[in-house]
């Protein structure tokens, strides 16, 4: 199934060369970063690469939408915290990646959490992104 909005209101716009050992940066230069492959690719490791950049995006709109569905429910998540593994590894000819999030709820009890972070990724962009497409874990854990 295709997620299509109805209006798009906000278009991001960046550049990559070199690929995974090269350079990429936003158009309005607020991301300009150096990439290259993690020393466990055989990489120098001295830059980011792009499995981080996209789990930095998934924590921070995984979180928005945590705390729009907690609000659904009268619940305050403005505290929540959300980590993201972005894994990376063969897959047929190609590459995959898989995606785990742990989100930290402050103030309910597990297994409301656990509701809360199961309603956020049907609701969160880039989960539905990559919905059938990669697979996602998503797991209420209680706060540290």
């Amino acid at each position: 199934m295709t997620n299509t909005p109805r209006e798009i209101r906000y278009t991001a716009h960046a550049t990559a060369q070199g690929g995974r050992r090269g350079h990429s940066a936003s158009d309005d230069g607020k991301v300009d970063v150096k990439l290259s492959a993690p020393t466990e690719l055989g990489g120098d490791g001295v830059g980011t690469n792009p499995e981080q950049l996209f789990a930095v995006g998934y924590a921070a709109c995984f979180n928005g939408a945590l705390a729009a569905v907690a609000g659904k429910r009268d619940v305050d998540a403005s505290g929540a915290i959300t980590r993201v593994r972005i894994g990376f590894g063969p897959e047929g000819r190609s590459y995959g990646i898989t995606a785990e999030l742990e989100s930290e709820v402050p103030g309910v009890d597990l297994a409301t959490a656990q509701e809360l972070v199961e309603a956020a990724h049907e609701f969160c962009p880039y989960s539905k992104a990559i919905r059938g497409n990669v697979p996602v874990t998503v797991t209420a854990v209680a706060p540290q």
